[in-house]
């Protein structure tokens, strides 16, 4: 009786996680976050570009650290109709100061001319409905008609590399 009453459990917590994940593609809002001097901005070239978003919590910032290195040497999120930018989750890192993250990413973005923006309370987590971010580093493709066409959570497998590579070249 207690194990038909636990999966029973088991399978209705299934059923609650299935019907909160939202599906590819959705809508989703421009957010305003914070530029690395503390200043509002919105989202750069929201309309006009496909935008590839690492949503990074800065306690696991080298989750997928060969993926990112790669990406930048290669200049594999850069094109016409393509733009890749960073977004600190700074609320998923209470231990480390947002003064200070921004300044870490002044420091980054003046030695590669990226750019990267700070979100310190779950703004684009929330507006997005990315659910838990925390401990994870996220891949995020936006159409530049404004939807969520890829999200990844965590680390990235070389599957799962090659996948989103394949939904990449759409959007170059």
């Amino acid at each position: 009786m207690k194990t038909r009453t636990v999966l029973l459990l088991i399978a209705l917590l299934g059923a609650c996680c299935a019907a909160s994940a939202q599906p590819l593609p959705r809508k989703v809002p421009n957010v305003k976050l914070l530029d690395v001097n503390g200043n509002p901005a919105t989202l750069p070239h929201w309309g006009e570009k496909n935008l590839m978003i690492f949503y990074v919590d800065p306690d696991r910032h080298k989750q997928n650290n060969d993926f990112t290195v790669d990406m930048e040497e290669n200049h594999r999120a850069e094109g016409d109709n393509l733009y890749g930018f960073g977004i600190m989750n700074l609320n998923d890192a209470p231990m480390i100061p947002n003064g200070m993250a921004r300044t870490m990413a002044r420091k980054r973005t003046a030695s590669n001319g990226g750019t990267v923006l700070s979100d310190e309370a779950s703004i684009l987590r929330d507006a997005w409905q990315l659910g838990d971010c925390n401990n994870q580093f996220v891949l995020l493709l936006v159409s530049k008609e404004g939807e969520l066409v890829y999200l990844h959570k965590g680390v990235l497998s070389q599957a799962e590399i090659k996948r989103f590579y394949r939904v990449l070249d759409n959007y170059r």
